[in-house]
């Protein structure tokens, strides 16, 4: 029967310090505060132990970088943790320069991984032009701030709902309409798209290439009567042009 031990952080110590004595560094715990050093000819590697990486790890580490360009952070190998939140984790510790080791104590024998070294983090454009993209036309979809930043649990308006909402007002107010007419009132090239796919069931096909607003689209309309009447306003200008 295999007995769980508690972890701490000196279990870090010994597995690393083997590691870089190995490479042919001298190396010492606790000077300066420092967890760890490591010294080989002119360089100076510092490393930092914790069981779990958390800001003040990171704000120690980032003190360390004031002494050498050479620091890690060390942390257990995490059990339980999603790849999205490892990639961003790793993303954070490459963006601060810092390195990142991980020890696993599954087994008897403990065994590192250098997850990162400590490099310099390439600040050039954004290399993610799709995204950022995605995120602009999102933002100039939307004709106002109706969200609260910081929001958990609620129902978040996006520009493709607000889209939804003017195509649904303006069946409400003019009645059944092709995607052709609606598009031409400023609904956008999706329209034909929307109506189609109906995500909120807003809408009903009376006949080929001719729609109207549903009942739960009536009632559900109701809910946002501030952009209502925003569309109902852009709606009665294009009239007053015409």
């Amino acid at each position: 029967m295999t007995v769980k031990t508690k972890l701490y952080e000196v279990d870090l110590y010994e597995p690393i310090r083997k590691h870089f004595i190995k490479q042919g560094y001298r190396v010492n715990g606790e000077v300066h505060d420092c967890d760890l050093t490591a010294v080989k000819e002119d360089d100076l590697v510092i490393v930092e132990l914790k069981l779990t990486l958390n800001i003040d790890l990171l704000l120690q580490a980032t003190r360390r970088q004031r002494l050498t360009d050479l620091v890690y952070v060390a942390i257990p190998k995490p059990k339980r943790i999603s790849r999205t939140r490892w990639n961003n984790v790793i993303h954070l510790i490459r963006r601060l320069e810092l390195g990142l080791i991980t020890v696993s104590f599954a087994s008897n024998r403990k065994k590192l991984e250098f997850v990162a070294h400590p490099e310099p983090f390439d600040r050039g454009p954004s290399k993610n032009r799709k995204k950022k993209a995605a995120l602009i036309a999102e933002i100039e979809g939307r004709s106002a701030d109706y969200n609260v930043g910081g929001s958990n649990k609620t129902k978040i308006m996006t520009a493709y709902k607000e889209n939804c909402i003017q195509i649904a007002c303006y069946l409400e107010k003019l009645g059944q309409m092709s995607p052709k007419a609606l598009a031409a009132l400023g609904t956008g090239a999706k329209t034909q798209s929307m109506l189609h796919k109906n995500y909120y069931k807003w809408f009903e096909k009376v006949e080929r290439g001719v729609y109207a607003i549903s009942a739960q689209g009536r009632i559900e309309l109701a809910d946002y009567q501030e952009l209502v009447e925003y569309y109902l306003e852009k709606l009665n200008a294009i009239s007053k042009v015409e």
